[in-house]
């Protein structure tokens, strides 16, 4: 058998429908490339590895995870990347959707990956901390939108699809769980400068209390900081504020 590691994050999936439905929430083409991240015992890979015709790879950074599902699944047998997905290479040419429970512990340094390899990766469906789901997915003017909520959605539409009881997993875990699904914008904004949007959305969240003026003051000239929309704070501007006023930046 296998044993839990903490240090991971590990919870296992043992809800066989939960497990299908998760699955299910992928949209899947012919051909169609898929990364599973975190793998774990297997749960939901027995389902992706019945998908019919896709080009399918795990990334698992637990050695001894690897071995069991190589053994408890023979058709996995090379299809394996015994890493960290934080430090890896994209593990394909050409586009590719990203699937998993994911490392709680992780989960928000596996978005900022995928945003890293935007261009690559058109759909995101995972399972988080419900907190961190609920942040991916919130919109402005709620408490939960923050510097995660406007990356992803400058580039991805998120959908909060369904939430997941703690004793579908083993052991159970203490927080609660959430599925959502990313898929990349089909009309993008038109953010010139990615660097300085970033600087701008993560300067504006770090005083999320204060009007955007006092944050913001470095990054904008005098007079345009007279403007009444830095009277607002971050959580009030849309996605669309904020790369507009990107591109008002020094």
């Amino acid at each position: 058998m296998y044993t839990l590691k903490k240090s991971l994050g590990q919870h296992f999936l043992k809800d066989e429908n939960m497990c299908r439905k998760i699955v299910e929430a992928l949209p899947v083409i012919q051909g169609q490339q898929v990364l599973e991240v975190g793998p774990g015992a297997g749960a939901i890979t027995k389902y992706l590895l019945q998908l019919p015709g896709i080009d399918f790879k795990a990334v698992e950074l637990d050695t001894e995870k690897v071995q069991y599902l190589e053994k408890t699944y023979p058709e996995i047998q090379g299809k394996l990347i015994n890493q960290s997905f934080l430090d890896m290479p994209p593990p394909f040419e050409g586009p590719f959707s990203v699937i998993g429970n994911f490392p709680y512990n992780i989960s928000t340094q596996i978005m900022f990956r995928v945003l890293e390899w935007k261009d690559q990766v058109p759909q995101v469906v995972g399972m988080f901390q419900k907190e961190v789901a609920q942040r991916i997915a919130a919109s402005h003017g709620n408490k939960d939108y923050g510097i995660l909520s406007v990356l992803m959605q400058a580039w991805y539409r998120v959908e909060y699809l369904f939430e997941v009881h703690e004793q579908c997993f083993m052991p159970p875990p203490k927080v609660k769980s959430s599925v959502i699904r990313c898929t990349r914008l089909e009309q993008q904004y038109d953010i010139a400068n990615e660097r300085k949007f970033f600087n701008l959305v993560k300067t504006a969240f770090n005083q999320r209390r204060k009007q955007l003026r006092n944050p913001l003051k470095p990054l904008f000239d005098k007079e345009y900081l007279q403007d009444s929309l830095f009277t607002k704070r971050a959580e009030e501007l849309t996605v669309a504020d904020f790369v507009a006023l990107s591109h008002k930046m020094i």
